[in-house]
């Protein structure tokens, strides 16, 4: 294996996630200093300027001609952000999921996460449905902010007073957060070229397919940011960022990455017969994992980050072994569905109504 496919692939990763810090703390700072609410800045600012990563890798790939790439990089950041970063945060401290969340956000991501699958049946996005997408973005966004101005939890609002304080106006102020912008802009354009080209070598090195690199290593480290966010947030006790974070950052990566990626070729972006019949399903059931789980308690409790690590663990591993045609592959799928899935949907069942019992006769 090519050594400088590998130092790309790591440089790439490095500016990516520097790259998404830089334009996070610009932004964010202008955001203040130009008097939007913390709230708005949490919501919107920083949970897109973590899926930048996704944006810049999914445009540059389409470019290539690489659409699996693209796909992939999408529907694998979200099933890496749900399994894998709300897993580890609520592993470190269990979370606290707001109402808002659960009413509201979470079914938009079922809903949207359906839409792909919908709009994908022909194989094919077209720049028309990724307009459609875009917009869906637009209008998600500010009824984010039109939301967030009747937002009266204080709770949730002292805990983005905190993580993003009002700052201090001054031309000089103005002119290093515009810096720092176009720092991380930069970073995630080198960041994307670099990473995209070095993964390519080790995945051709490696006899893997360009679905399978999207959906793994390219998921992972166009993640990595949203990882970054969300356990320093969960350590910080800031849970509603943890958690709002991945949420909004799987919405934009549908509506927004997606449809960018769709907009901005010709020929639309193409999806692989393996990503409708597998991956996008997938993303699907983990989306919908996501309420009676963030319903029970209102909180993800340790022993369910566990289950959600462990399922990205397992899908990993069924990902890996179909790319090398592994003999007990038919095995693990056969354990997999016969036993663990129907085991956990189960369990799940059973704690979620206990809960709707639990509120209906609050005083049995």
């Amino acid at each position: 294996m090519d050594s400088l496919a590998i130092v790309a692939a790591i440089a790439g990763l490095v500016f990516l996630v520097a790259g998404a810090e830089a334009l996070v703390r610009g932004a964010s700072r202008l955001a203040a200093i130009a008097g939007i609410s913390p709230l708005v800045i949490g919501l919107t600012i920083v949970a897109y300027g973590t899926s930048a990563p996704e944006l810049f890798v999914s445009l540059q790939a389409n470019w290539l001609g690489q659409a699996d790439i693209s796909i992939g990089n999408v529907v694998g950041s979200n099933i890496f952000n749900v399994l894998f970063i709300l897993g580890l945060s609520s592993l470190v401290v269990p979370l606290v999921v707001a109402q808002q969340l659960i009413r509201l956000d979470v079914p938009i991501m079922i809903g949207v996460s359906l839409l792909t699958l919908l709009l994908g049946m022909d194989r094919h996005l077209s720049p028309a449905e990724g307009m459609f997408l875009f917009m869906g973005g637009v209008g998600y966004t500010l009824f984010l902010i039109w939301h967030s101005r009747k937002e009266h939890n204080e709770a949730v609002q002292a805990e983005y007073d905190g993580a993003y304080p009002p700052q201090v106006s001054s031309p000089r102020q103005w002119l290093i957060n515009f810096a720092w912008i176009g720092i991380g802009l930069v970073g995630l354009a080198l960041g994307s070229r670099w990473l995209l080209a070095g993964a390519t070598s080790i995945a051709k090195a490696l006899g893997l397919s360009e679905l399978i690199i999207g959906l793994t290593i390219i998921a992972i480290g166009t993640s990595l940011p949203e990882l970054c966010t969300s356990v320093v947030a969960s350590i910080r006790g800031e849970r509603d960022i943890a958690v709002g974070n991945v949420v909004g950052s799987n919405i934009f990566n549908i509506l927004v990455v997606l449809g960018v990626a769709s907009i901005a070729s010709p020929q639309g972006v193409h999806i692989s017969g393996a990503a409708l019949r597998f991956d996008i399903p997938m993303m699907i059931a983990v989306a919908i994992a996501c309420l009676p789980i963030f319903f029970t308690g209102n909180r993800i409790e340790r022993w369910e980050g566990l289950l959600f690590m462990g399922y990205y663990v397992a899908y990993t591993t069924y990902l890996i072994m179909e790319a090398m045609n592994h003999e007990q592959l038919p095995l693990f799928s056969t354990i997999l569905g016969t036993f663990v899935i129907p085991l956990t949907v189960l369990t799940l069942v059973i704690v979620t109504v206990r809960e709707v019992r639990a509120h209906s006769h609050p005083h049995q």
